[in-house]
Formats: C-alpha cells, structure tokens, sequence
C-alpha cells in the first residue's frame, strides 16, 4: 500500500509499505478515506520528536472503513465506517474506566522508555515516535487499529467525512481547552494560536458559554477565520500581548488562557522567546514556551491556564511565582479523545457545530509531501490539510466513466 512515511527532517515520502494485518483477535483494519496533517505531525516534520526511525507511517487523525476484524472484536463489522481517535486505549485498565483514555496504562509497549523522560508512560498513539509505541499511522491506504473495540466510534448516515474526520483529534483536543476553563457563562477567554486546534477551542468556547474571546495570532487567513468564529483578534506581531489583554479586560486579566501553541512558538519581539530559540538551537532547551510564560502573566487571578500544546520536555523560565501567588489553576492532558466523542458527534448531528469549516486543502496521498511543506510555511492560505487515498484514482475512473458516457 502507499503511505507517507518519514525519512529525517523535513523528509517526508509518499511510498510503498507492507499491508497491515491483524495481529491480535480485538484488532480492526480499516481502508482510510480520509487523513489529516495536524500542527502535532510538524513536529515531527521538523525533527523535533525523538525515537523516531526512518520509514515510520506517520498520521494520527485518521477515519475509514472497516474491511477486516479479528475474531474477539464484538463491536465492529467489516463495511462499518468508523472515525478513530488518535489516542489507543484498552478500555479496561484504571485510567480507561475512570475516563482517562490517554493515559492508558496498556497501550504503549515502550512505556518504560517514555517513563524515563515523563515519570511514567501515556498511552500509544498512532504514528508517533516509537517512545509512544511505535505504531503505523494513518496517512496510508490502510491502517491497523489494535483495541479496535474501544476507539473507533462509528459514523451515521448523512454525515461526510469533512464532517466527522476532525473528532479523532483537533475537535476534542479544542473541546477539552475549552472545557477546562471551566465556563459558567460570560467569560473572557484569551487563546494562543489560531491553527485548527486554537479554531476549534473558540468555537467550543463559545458553546460552552464564554461571552468573549481573545484570539492572537499573527497569520492573516487565521486571524480573519477567529473574527469569522466571533472572537476579537490580537496580533501579536503588530502589538504587546499583555499590554492589550490588560487594557480590554480593564486591568483585571482573562477568566481563563488556553495555550493551543505548545512546543514551536514563533519568535515575537520579546527577549523571553528570542532567548527560547538560542537555547533550543544550541541544544541547552527541548522546548519553546514563550506563549505559556505569557498565557500565566495575562490570567486573571485564581483564573485557569488550559494547555493542550504540545510540549515535549523540561521548560525553562515558567514563572510559577506568579501562579502560585495569584491563584492559577492549571489544566492540561493529552486529549482522552473516547471520555468526548459520544458528546461531540452529537453536537455534529444537531447542526451545532461543522468541523469542515477549517478545511482549506483536500488533495491526493500523494501530494502529502509537498503540503506537509505548505502547511508548515503557512502558504496558500493553508490551515488545514485533509488527504484522501484513491483521490486521484478515483478522479481518473470518474473522468473515464465521463468520457464513455
């Protein structure tokens, strides 16, 4: 089959790799028709995520459907069309019961290698890095799913996979940053970065009752698509972050902060996150995190600083003086993707939400390498990519069956 696979930074190949097959009686193999690019899998693209080896199938938000299952699978049939999260969780271990999905204490075969770094070990996921698992992606023709009993939530009638493709990861990774601010009605709620998942995060504010949202950035298309969403922008390129949170919130500072940009933030015009870049550049840093230094001065007191970012290590200079002596709360998580979606699929079917929204790329599994490049330069307006396998097969057959007509 063709997948894309990583070959080192900024190497990414769409090549031929072997078929996936059933390797345990509660596993599902599924036939993608649709895949994402994610702001996570640029990470990756930019060599940054460690116990990575050349050929690994890349691809973590992933849908498709089903054509084969093994013997104790219960749940799904072959023909059943499934979104899969990104996160693999057994459903029976204390963190699946309890609801935390990603912090599955079963699904990552490299557990002891992840806890060396983090303490202990999260769940595996879906093409990224062997420290959390090593397993194939989805951004290829087919894909195995182990515990294909407890992920893959199935998808009704009448919805198309722009619809439903973004629960496997950015719309309940936008939910959760949401969620953890614990809304009551009428707050402000300033978010850093406006990609999908910072997209997703404003409109599930919204939901979940925010009056106001602050939404920096410093790409155009971006910033025009948070106005779009009902937020008030702030570019962070044209003006002080802090200095303009503070002057719309009358001095008091946002309800709550959500940093939706992680590891990679872009250089603005503070010492902080000029120094960021020497230290990761140097290797005397693993992460950048200018945007959650900033996130906890611009918090109100006893305010929430909701995380989803990815961050990858150990961070320097976070002013925890500050949290500590106003009050803040934290919340972060890798998104338990199978603790929301019931919830957010229904939001779907009652017309409360259309994720497509976001979508500005749909092309082949080929053109995967190239708009990995795009994606991450920020060109053609790109925010978010959605391959489909067969694409350009399918197109040709239709042009044909045209043409004989």
């Amino acid at each position: 089959m063709k997948a894309l696979a990583w070959h080192g930074k900024g190497d990414i190949r769409c090549e031929e790799v072997p078929d996936p097959k059933i390797e345990h009686p509660r596993d599902a193999v599924i036939k993608v028709t649709a895949c994402a690019i994610c702001g996570s899998d640029l990470h990756i693209y930019g060599g940054i995520i460690p116990s990575m080896k050349k050929g690994d199938v890349l691809g973590h938000e992933n849908m498709g459907e089903v054509v084969e299952v093994g013997s104790e699978n219960k749940k799904l049939k072959v023909g059943d069309r499934v979104v899969v999260p990104f996160t693999i969780a057994c459903g029976e271990c204390f963190f699946c019961r309890n609801g935390f999905y990603s912090g599955c204490e079963r699904t990552n075969p490299d557990h002891e290698d992840a806890a060396k770094l983090w303490g202990n070990s999260p769940a595996g996921l879906f093409g990224y890095s062997h420290l959390l698992g090593g397993y194939a992606g989805g951004q290829a023709e087919y894909l195995r799913v182990p515990y294909a009993d407890v992920g893959p939530i199935k998808v009704p009638e009448g919805l198309s996979d722009q619809q439903v493709l973004f629960l496997s990861d950015i719309f309940p990774t936008g939910y959760m940053a949401a969620d953890f601010c614990n809304l009551e009605g009428g707050e402000t709620v300033a978010i850093w970065g406006c990609g999908p998942v910072g997209q997703f995060a404003i409109r599930s504010a919204f939901l979940l009752g925010a009056g106001r949202i602050l939404a920096i950035d410093t790409v155009p298309e971006r910033l025009a698509l948070a106005r779009e969403d009902g937020a008030e922008t702030i570019d962070f390129m044209k003006e002080d972050v802090y200095d303009r949170i503070m002057e719309l919130t009358k001095g008091r500072g946002a309800d709550a902060c959500i940093d939706a940009v992680g590891t990679e933030a872009e250089s603005a015009a503070s010492l902080d996150s000029r120094w960021d870049r020497i230290k990761t550049a140097t290797f005397m840093g693993t992460d950048r995190p200018h945007v959650l230094r900033q996130a906890i001065h611009c918090c109100r007191n006893f305010g929430v600083v909701s995380i989803v970012g990815v961050y990858g290590g150990f961070l320097d200079k976070i002013p925890m003086g500050s949290a500590t002596n106003r009050g803040l709360t934290f919340r972060m998580a890798q998104t338990p993707v199978q603790y929301y979606l019931p919830k957010l699929l229904k939001l779907i079917e009652e017309g409360k939400i259309d994720p497509s929204f976001v979508i500005t790329h749909t092309a082949p599994l080929e053109k995967g390498p190239e708009l990995y490049q795009t994606f991450r330069d920020k060109k053609d307006g790109c925010i978010k990519v959605v391959l489909k396998p067969g694409m350009d097969r399918t197109t040709e057959k239709s042009r044909q069956e045209a043409a004989n007509a």
